[in-house]
């Protein structure tokens, strides 16, 4: 996302047309997903910045700050995994110590629905917040139908792991004030589904009550790399992988921290129903796999839905498997909450 010289342009052209060009894009998958993948791969990604140089990661923030309509809306559907439903939301804008969250309501939600959904957006623990994180909770609600609470969690350079969880979890707690745990569920995409996976642990850890569902979009859970698809798909990772992010996220703590990479977590069968997506193309699928084998090892209901060609967080918003891969994750959260005790449909 930052201006790149012509020379580093051409050296990392160069690395990831030599990874692609015996990768065809597949005719297996719509039409506008095949014209996304074709443009990903004239647009190659910048390698992360390392640790210690901020003033790179403070350009970053720039663009994720940006208050440009276009690149708001365009941060706002790929942080999320969401799609543009053209259902509109009333947001309110609330403050919780270091943490900003916002609420929104979509318009034609029934009096008394108390159903509330947590939506932790993505972005490299970089990008997602400020001016997109409410924008895209407006998305969320209109895809989901459902009041939606999006947390603006604090991110690098200037907040490595647990200032962005440590902000999650005062505003679930917060949550709970007010709604019943049956009537919450918890979902998040890339980063914000590996905070949501590290949230239900912690939230277990701290004696809360979990919540009715949780819905896990490419989530990445294991930090160390270990899975196999951080070899086979590495063509769709920046040169260098995600290894300067992650050494910087992790602060002080070891990659392998349950918090950190949520695969190494205590999972046990008190855990909410939980639906898991990825994609083939996707360098997290090997986390998504891992996490949902062992969901289902400790009797926790969980779902594995895989999309074809689909790279990590899907197409952008912009093809129709990600209007379906959003309607997947609605009925099955909405048959969780149907199914708690108490219904609060």
């Amino acid at each position: 996302m930052t201006d790149m010289t012509e020379d580093e342009v051409e050296r990392v052209t160069s690395i990831e047309n030599g990874r692609d060009a015996t990768i065809p894009i597949p005719s297996t998958i719509s039409a506008e997903a095949q014209a996304i993948l074709s443009a990903m791969s004239l647009r190659p990604p910048v390698p992360d910045p390392p640790r210690e140089d901020i003033e790179a990661w403070k350009a970053l923030v720039s663009v994720a700050t940006s208050e440009d309509p276009p690149t708001v809306e365009a941060l706002a559907l790929v942080t999320t995994a969401a799609v543009l439903t053209g259902v509109p939301a009333e947001v309110e804008t609330h403050q919780l110590g270091a943490a900003t969250f916002f609420v929104a309501t979509p318009e034609g939600l029934q009096d008394g629905d108390e159903r509330v959904l947590l939506f932790l957006h993505g972005g490299s623990f970089t990008f997602g917040g400020g001016p997109t994180a409410r924008r895209s909770t407006e998305i969320i609600a209109g895809c989901y139908g459902v009041t939606t609470w999006g947390v603006d969690y604090r991110q690098l350079p200037e907040a490595p792991f647990p200032a962005g969880l440590d902000d999650v979890l005062a505003v679930y707690r917060e949550l709970l004030k007010t709604h019943r745990p049956q009537s919450i569920a918890i979902a998040g995409q890339s980063g914000g589904a590996n905070v949501s996976a590290a949230l239900l642990l912690r939230a277990k850890d701290e004696g809360l009550p979990l919540p009715a569902a949780a819905g896990l979009i490419s989530p990445a859970t294991d930090f160390t790399q270990a899975g196999d698809t951080f070899a086979t798909n590495a063509s769709t990772l920046p040169p260098g992988g995600i290894t300067n992010l992650v050494e910087f996220y992790r602060g002080d703590f070891p990659l392998d921290h349950p918090y950190v990479s949520p695969l190494f977590g205590d999972w046990t069968s008190e855990f909410p129903p939980t639906i898991l997506t990825s994609g083939t193309r996707d360098f997290a699928l090997s986390d998504t796999v891992r996490l949902h084998r062992k969901l289902l090892a400790a009797g926790v209901r969980a779902e594995l839905h895989v999309w074809e060609g689909a790279p990590h967080g899907m197409f952008e918003g912009r093809a129709p498997e990600d209007a379906e891969q959003v309607a997947q994750v609605r009925r099955f959260l909405e048959a969780a909450w149907k199914s708690m005790p108490g219904s609060v449909e």
